[in-house]
């Protein structure tokens, strides 16, 4: 196979890849706490001898998120919490614990805060929220302190990776770390908010036209390359 066909396949696949993500993101532009993605591509670059041009892979072989803020939403929920700043919650699942932005909770049949999936907030100890059902107040600080009926309860623990690459998305708003989380300082949780996706549509609908365009036009040298290679072997055949 000729060398410029490898180098299109290649970008072939990282734009399809691309194109996964993109349209992901599109998607999940109303996911509370959603945050998008993108693909990081490297170059291959090859020499092919002294006097031969040299040969240009590219692969996309790494997926980047982007961190950026989200438009916060007042809901007045009582336990819908935003962070305003750097930082996530952590969350205990069944397969170990992990970081989200979506701060939407509940209670628990027996107290516990919850997301909509059952796994349970943790505070800045590694233990499990717990608010009394018989409270007649719920108030959150904007350090995070959680108190009922006027009575501190706890202080909710915000968490970020120790550096970008140890965070990797385990799914849509969940996030696990290669390495032990490092506690955040000085970020506001506010109560009755949400944090929404931080998807720009538009952004998102225009890249998504760039790829596909860019996909379409290494497809054409594809079938005109495979049109060229049948032309030659069936002059050669006669």
């Amino acid at each position: 196979m000729d060398n410029s066909v490898y180098a299109t396949l290649t970008r072939q696949s990282g734009l399809m890849r691309e194109m996964q993500l993109v349209a992901n993101n599109i998607a999940n532009m109303s996911t509370t706490g959603f945050r998008k993605e993108g693909v990081v591509f490297s170059e291959f670059i090859e020499k092919l001898g002294d006097d031969a041009p040299s040969l240009s892979m590219a692969a996309a072989r790494g997926r980047l998120t982007d961190q950026t803020q989200g438009v916060l939403t007042q809901t007045g929920g009582l336990f819908d919490f935003a962070i305003e700043g750097e930082g996530f919650f952590l969350i205990e699942t069944p397969t170990g614990q992990a970081l989200t932005r979506a701060g939407s909770f509940t209670p628990s049949d027996v107290g516990e805060l919850v997301t909509p999936d059952g796994y349970r907030l943790l505070d800045g100890g590694g233990a499990p929220v717990f608010v009394p059902p018989d409270a007649r107040s719920i108030t959150l600080s904007a350090d995070g302190t959680l108190s009922a009926d006027s009575q501190p309860l706890t202080q909710i623990g915000l968490w970020q990776p120790g550096a970008p690459e140890d965070l990797s998305r385990r799914d849509g708003v969940m996030f696990t770390l290669s390495a032990p989380p490092q506690p955040v300082q000085e970020t506001t949780i506010l109560q009755g908010f949400l944090e929404g996706s931080n998807v720009n549509p538009v952004g998102e609908i225009a890249r998504m036209i760039q790829v596909q365009r860019a996909y379409e036009l290494g497809q054409g040298f594809l079938d005109k390359e495979d049109q060229r290679i049948r032309n030659v072997l069936s002059t050669l055949g006669r």
